[in-house]
């Protein structure tokens, strides 16, 4: 049965085209992996079949009562609120049944026999929809998915404001998970979770019997609980059976099999026009000369699409630094209250050490206290000599309405705009891109704009701070790369194993350090 029908969609933004003529189906138990390099428009298909975004043209069809869940991180969460709350809130419409079957009971009293049936009747539906979704056990449905996604260990009643950004993205996606809507529409929903709970999330997905749109770059991921992908690539939707394995084989394939039939078809393209061109004048050949160019005239020109740029990345160095990094004498970081125990933690020259750890442990406040961004509790952090030192922060939470030219070249006024253009266009960015604002790119995009204002800056210590969020899969291995050849030191967050695990030289757990429970 399809609960989703998409019928020749088209939709861009100013100039720029997004899909052209799309169509897509979604049936019952489908899991689905939405997949296409940063600004072919994934996000932008989503926010339209949930009707955030009108297309330009095409029909988004629903089947009737259809309930859908939408892991939206822009979402607003109300200060004062606990996570308990937000967490029971996922039933309200549960709650709003429950006062309507008290109104029908305190009405009975006064109600003729056939009323009477008719709300006996009404009763017996909510009833049986009370008993179906579990509500009469929510409190311990709250706990379990609380549990899986790591959220009893930051307390059910605590106040949703205070919460990290990693944390927010978890009481957020357990609420969703809590409504049990028969169809889950899930945006990079691993990009704020640790390694444990993008393991507990894997196996639920996995048994979750509705059906389901994943936007995923982490392939891993992606591989484990799909078995359907759509790729996303020149205003096209194209459907493959299986994994995001199977589908690179199909896809590069196709791709062969179509260079082949353009190369064979530009030779035969080529030889009809010199034929024409040779024997169009002469009165014996004249016939045989239309009668190739009418062949011409009514051939179906198979066109390459454009290649997209590939991101390169090379990170400029400056002199080496001194032997001593950083070091950090009884540190106690936080804010209005300590996230860990004293630190005594000592960084030097060449080490390349990634942080790992549940969300909410303090591992982007120990690089903020390090870079004195934030006040430490207590303690004290002692920086080495000759430091020049990039921060790629996790996410930049104000609204950028500057193209993509104007921000970098803010950044280095003595480039020229085809310095700039040519930086830019190096990270991967299209000339559409880089005139386009801040504001309106999808979050890959923007991530790389800011690598490319780290790239160009000369550096010996980067610190970067979740800098996979939201990049492609060619973006992100051309990054690994980068971060393999760079010779100066590397103090990274990172929730991908498979990331880090051949860049760096140490791992250093917060686990081991946190005041919190873990």
């Amino acid at each position: 049965m399809s609960i989703l029908t998409v019928k020749n969609l088209s939709h861009g933004f100013g100039d720029r085209a997004i899909f052209n003529n799309v169509s897509f189906r979604l049936l019952k138990g489908e899991h689905i992996g939405l997949i296409g390099a940063n600004g072919e428009g994934k996000s932008t298909f989503m926010n339209i079949i949930t009707r955030k975004l009108e297309p330009d043209e095409g029909n988004i069809e629903w089947s009737k009562r259809v309930r859908i869940g939408y892991l939206d991180q822009h979402t607003v969460l109300e200060k004062g609120l606990t996570i308990r709350h937000v967490l029971k809130n996922a039933f309200k419409y549960l709650f709003d049944l429950e006062t309507e079957m008290n109104q029908i009971c305190d009405n009975m009293a006064d109600a003729t026999p056939e009323e009477l049936e008719r709300m006996l009747e009404d009763l017996g539906t909510i009833q049986d929809v009370l008993t179906h979704n579990d509500f009469y056990i929510i409190d311990s449905k709250v706990e379990e998915i609380a549990r899986g996604l790591g959220l009893d260990g930051i307390g059910l009643d605590k106040d949703v404001h205070d919460l990290s950004g990693g944390q927010r993205t978890k009481v957020l996606l357990a609420k969703l998970l809590l409504e049990k809507p028969d169809i889950l529409l899930l945006d990079e929903p691993t990009n704020y979770l640790d390694e444990q709970h993008i393991e507990w999330l894997k196996r639920y997905l996995q048994e979750y019997e509705n059906a389901f749109i994943l936007i995923s770059h982490d392939i891993s991921f992606l591989n484990s609980v799909i078995n359907l992908i759509y790729h996303m690539e020149n205003q096209e939707l194209n459907r493959y059976v299986g994994d995001y394995d199977n589908f690179l084989n199909i896809h590069e394939a196709k791709k062969q099999q179509l260079e082949s039939a353009y190369k064979k078809q530009q030779q035969e393209i080529a030889s009809l026009k010199d034929f024409v061109a040779r024997n169009k004048a002469r009165v014996a050949t004249r016939n045989m000369a239309m009668s190739r160019q009418k062949k011409l005239d009514k051939m179906d020109v198979i066109e390459l699409a454009n290649e997209k740029p590939k991101p390169e990345f090379n990170f400029k160095q400056s002199r080496a630094s001194g032997k001593l990094i950083f070091e950090t004498k009884n540190l106690v970081i936080g804010y209005d209250e300590p996230l860990s125990k004293p630190l005594n933690l000592c960084m030097e020259r060449g080490q390349k050490i990634a942080l790992m750890g549940a969300n909410g442990l303090g591992k982007t406040t120990l690089l903020r206290s390090i870079l004195a961004e934030i006040k430490a509790i207590s303690g004290s952090v002692e920086l080495g000599d000759y430091l020049h030192m990039g921060y790629f922060e996790q996410e930049i939470k104000e609204a950028n309405y500057k193209t993509c030219i104007e921000e970098t070249w803010q950044e280095f006024p003595s480039y020229t705009q085809a310095e700039i253009r040519a930086a830019l266009a190096k990270c991967g960015l299209t000339t559409q891109h880089i005139e386009s604002k801040i504001l309106v790119l999808s979050g890959g995009e923007q991530a790389k704009v800011r690598l490319c204002k780290l790239l160009n800056r000369e550096t010996n210590l980067l610190i970067l701070d979740e800098p996979t969020n939201h990049l492609d899969v060619d973006a992100k291995e051309e990054l690994k790369r980068a971060l393999q050849e760079y010779t100066g030191s590397i103090l990274l967050i990172c929730h991908e194993p498979e990331f880090y695990n051949d860049i760096v030289t140490d791992i250093w757990n917060c686990e081991s350090w946190t005041t919190k429970i873990v």
